[in-house]
């Protein structure tokens, strides 16, 4: 049923969240609280921007939801639609609008392109750019970022997060628990490093000569090794 009321999608500046035009209110935001909460560790502090498309949304409930939200820890950032009653709603909100699809700061096609699925199933973003400070990405699947993730930065991902450049931000890889994916890096001194439930963060000394490196859990501890 929340795969017929809503869709979620990982973007450079948190999640975007697309909500069905047709559905009863109550029931699809209920659906939304009940699926966050099955997956807190996923959603855990995104920034999330709601695209309700054509469907006119009083004041009262997008209210509602930016408090449902605001109770998980969440921010409602913007919302996407063509409506001019929400857009007039979340203007009251003080909340950022966009009368079309674009939202400043939203994720386009040249910084995130969708990766085919996998045999099992398994989709993920690929994003062209360095991430910088204050940039968080969030995805359902694999993340891959053609350039660096600087101190501040933050990737929390389903599966497997490479990096083709230095890993200094924040990751979480198999943010729903599957401590078989795996975090790579071309230069790996993150921030902080989680693979399913476990964490390391890189020690107080960081100087060492860069070289590709590959991020595991074996024998219930993360290990980092050479990526060959």
């Amino acid at each position: 049923m929340q795969e017929q009321t809503f869709v979620i999608k990982g973007v450079k500046d948190g999640l975007l969240i697309s909500l069905s035009p047709t559905e009863q209110w109550l029931a699809m935001t209920t659906d939304l609280a009940a699926h966050i909460d099955q997956r807190s560790a996923f959603f855990a502090g995104a920034r999330i921007i709601i695209d309700v498309g054509n469907r006119p949304v009083p004041r009262h409930e997008l209210s509602s939801l930016k408090a449902l939200l605001e109770r998980r820890e969440l921010t409602l950032w913007a919302v996407l639609s063509e409506s001019s009653t929400t857009v007039d709603s979340a203007n009251a909100l003080d909340l950022r609008t966009s009368a079309g699809s674009i939202v400043p700061g939203r994720t386009t096609v040249e910084e995130a392109t969708e990766i085919n699925p996998e045999e099992n199933g398994i989709t993920g973003v690929l994003i062209r750019r360095t991430l910088r400070s204050g940039r968080i990405v969030h995805s359902s699947g694999h993340v891959v970022v053609y350039g660096d993730v600087n101190p501040g930065a933050e990737i929390v991902a389903i599966g497997d997060v490479i990096v083709w450049g230095r890993l200094r931000g924040k990751v979480h890889a198999g943010a729903e628990g599957d401590e078989k994916s795996v975090v790579c890096a071309l230069d790996m001194i993150p921030t902080q490093l989680r693979i399913g439930g476990y964490i390391v963060t890189s020690p107080a000394d960081k100087r060492h000569k860069p070289r590709p490196e590959v991020a595991s859990v074996r024998n219930n501890q993360i290990i980092v090794e050479a990526w060959t």
